[in-house]
Protein backbone atom coordinates (compact mmCIF):
# COMPACT_ATOMS: atom_id res chain seq x y z
CA UNK A 1 0.00 0.00 0.00
CA UNK A 2 0.99 3.31 -0.75
CA UNK A 3 1.93 6.49 1.68
CA UNK A 4 -0.56 8.47 -0.10
CA UNK A 5 -3.51 5.95 0.27
CA UNK A 6 -2.75 6.03 4.30
CA UNK A 7 -1.69 9.11 4.71
CA UNK A 8 -3.94 11.76 6.25
CA UNK A 9 -4.68 14.35 3.57
CA UNK A 10 -6.03 17.21 6.14
CA UNK A 11 -2.63 18.48 7.19
CA UNK A 12 -2.32 21.15 9.78
CA UNK A 13 0.18 23.86 7.99
CA UNK A 14 1.35 27.31 9.80
CA UNK A 15 4.11 30.11 8.39
CA UNK A 16 7.60 30.09 10.19
CA UNK A 17 6.87 33.68 10.84
CA UNK A 18 4.01 33.10 13.00
CA UNK A 19 4.52 32.51 16.74
CA UNK A 20 4.67 29.84 19.31
CA UNK A 21 1.00 30.50 21.17
CA UNK A 22 -0.54 30.75 17.34
CA UNK A 23 0.90 27.11 16.74
CA UNK A 24 0.24 25.49 20.26
CA UNK A 25 -3.56 26.99 19.73
CA UNK A 26 -3.93 25.25 15.87
CA UNK A 27 -2.78 22.23 17.39
CA UNK A 28 -5.65 22.51 20.55
CA UNK A 29 -8.17 23.66 18.48
CA UNK A 30 -7.40 20.57 15.19
CA UNK A 31 -6.96 18.44 17.66
CA UNK A 32 -3.18 17.35 16.56
CA UNK A 33 0.00 17.09 17.75
CA UNK A 34 2.25 19.22 15.34
CA UNK A 35 2.00 21.99 12.32
CA UNK A 36 3.94 21.70 9.51
CA UNK A 37 5.88 24.42 8.63
CA UNK A 38 5.33 25.70 4.63
CA UNK A 39 6.64 27.94 2.46
CA UNK A 40 4.08 29.06 -0.19
CA UNK A 41 5.05 29.20 -3.75
CA UNK A 42 3.81 31.61 -6.47
CA UNK A 43 1.28 29.05 -7.78
CA UNK A 44 -0.04 28.19 -4.19
CA UNK A 45 1.60 24.90 -3.72
CA UNK A 46 2.52 24.52 -0.01
CA UNK A 47 6.03 23.45 0.45
CA UNK A 48 7.09 21.56 3.93
CA UNK A 49 10.31 23.15 5.23
CA UNK A 50 10.18 21.94 8.75
CA UNK A 51 7.80 20.91 11.98
CA UNK A 52 6.85 21.62 14.94
CA UNK A 53 5.27 19.26 17.92
CA UNK A 54 3.56 19.81 20.65
CA UNK A 55 6.96 17.64 22.36
CA UNK A 56 9.16 20.39 21.38
CA UNK A 57 6.88 23.39 23.07
CA UNK A 58 6.81 21.35 25.77
CA UNK A 59 10.06 20.10 26.71
CA UNK A 60 12.11 22.37 24.15
CA UNK A 61 10.71 25.40 25.54
CA UNK A 62 7.87 25.88 28.37
CA UNK A 63 10.09 23.06 30.50
CA UNK A 64 13.38 25.02 30.03
CA UNK A 65 11.23 28.48 30.72
CA UNK A 66 11.68 30.17 27.33
CA UNK A 67 9.50 33.45 26.60
CA UNK A 68 7.19 31.62 24.13
CA UNK A 69 6.07 35.43 23.33
CA UNK A 70 9.77 36.34 22.09
CA UNK A 71 10.02 33.33 19.77
CA UNK A 72 8.58 32.37 16.32
CA UNK A 73 7.34 28.91 15.05
CA UNK A 74 10.84 29.08 12.86
CA UNK A 75 12.90 29.51 15.87
CA UNK A 76 11.73 26.16 17.31
CA UNK A 77 10.42 23.70 14.09
CA UNK A 78 12.62 21.00 13.67
CA UNK A 79 14.72 21.72 10.33
CA UNK A 80 15.90 18.77 9.95
CA UNK A 81 12.73 17.14 8.07
CA UNK A 82 11.86 13.76 6.49
CA UNK A 83 9.50 14.01 3.68
CA UNK A 84 7.74 11.00 2.00
CA UNK A 85 6.60 10.75 -1.16
CA UNK A 86 2.97 9.62 -1.85
CA UNK A 87 4.08 6.70 -4.16
CA UNK A 88 5.91 5.54 -1.23
CA UNK A 89 5.30 1.86 0.30
CA UNK A 90 4.51 2.23 3.63
CA UNK A 91 6.48 -0.50 4.64
CA UNK A 92 9.35 1.40 3.19
CA UNK A 93 8.06 4.79 5.27
CA UNK A 94 7.94 3.15 8.29
CA UNK A 95 11.47 2.33 8.02
CA UNK A 96 12.64 5.62 7.30
CA UNK A 97 10.59 6.97 10.24
CA UNK A 98 12.10 4.28 12.49
CA UNK A 99 15.70 5.20 11.33
CA UNK A 100 15.15 9.11 11.76
CA UNK A 101 13.39 8.54 14.86
CA UNK A 102 10.09 9.94 13.89
CA UNK A 103 6.24 9.70 14.59
CA UNK A 104 5.42 12.13 12.01
CA UNK A 105 6.47 12.77 8.25
CA UNK A 106 4.87 15.22 5.67
CA UNK A 107 3.91 13.25 2.76
CA UNK A 108 4.22 15.42 -0.73
CA UNK A 109 4.14 14.75 -4.31
CA UNK A 110 6.58 14.50 -7.20
CA UNK A 111 6.63 18.73 -7.38
CA UNK A 112 7.67 18.56 -3.57
CA UNK A 113 3.98 20.05 -2.78
CA UNK A 114 2.30 19.00 0.80
CA UNK A 115 -0.56 16.46 0.33
CA UNK A 116 -0.83 15.20 3.35
CA UNK A 117 0.91 13.82 6.59
CA UNK A 118 1.66 9.95 7.96
CA UNK A 119 1.72 9.26 11.45
CA UNK A 120 2.67 6.62 13.66
CA UNK A 121 -0.96 6.70 14.83
CA UNK A 122 -2.39 6.05 10.98
CA UNK A 123 -0.21 3.03 9.93
CA UNK A 124 -1.29 1.42 13.48
CA UNK A 125 -4.65 2.07 12.80
CA UNK A 126 -4.10 0.54 8.98
CA UNK A 127 -2.79 -2.58 11.17
CA UNK A 128 -5.37 -2.79 13.15
CA UNK A 129 -7.88 -2.54 10.70
CA UNK A 130 -6.59 -5.22 8.56
CA UNK A 131 -6.02 -7.69 11.50
CA UNK A 132 -9.59 -7.46 12.63
CA UNK A 133 -10.16 -8.55 8.85
CA UNK A 134 -8.23 -11.70 9.11
CA UNK A 135 -9.86 -12.64 12.67
CA UNK A 136 -13.29 -12.04 10.86
CA UNK A 137 -11.92 -14.16 8.20
CA UNK A 138 -10.93 -17.04 10.37
CA UNK A 139 -14.19 -16.59 12.71
CA UNK A 140 -16.20 -16.67 9.42
CA UNK A 141 -13.86 -19.80 8.04
CA UNK A 142 -15.02 -21.47 11.36
CA UNK A 143 -18.44 -21.01 11.01
CA UNK A 144 -18.97 -22.58 7.62
CA UNK A 145 -16.40 -25.85 8.65
CA UNK A 146 -18.52 -26.01 11.63
CA UNK A 147 -22.13 -26.05 9.59
CA UNK A 148 -20.52 -28.32 6.82
CA UNK A 149 -19.36 -30.54 9.65
CA UNK A 150 -21.40 -30.67 13.10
Amino acid sequence: MSVGETCNREVIVIDHAQNISDAARLMREHHVGNVVVVRTEGDGSRIPVGILTDRDIVIELLARDVDLDALCVGDAMSYDLLTLNENDDVDEAIKQMRAQGVRRAPVVNVQGALVGILAVDDVIGLLSEQLSDLVALLKREQQIERKRHP
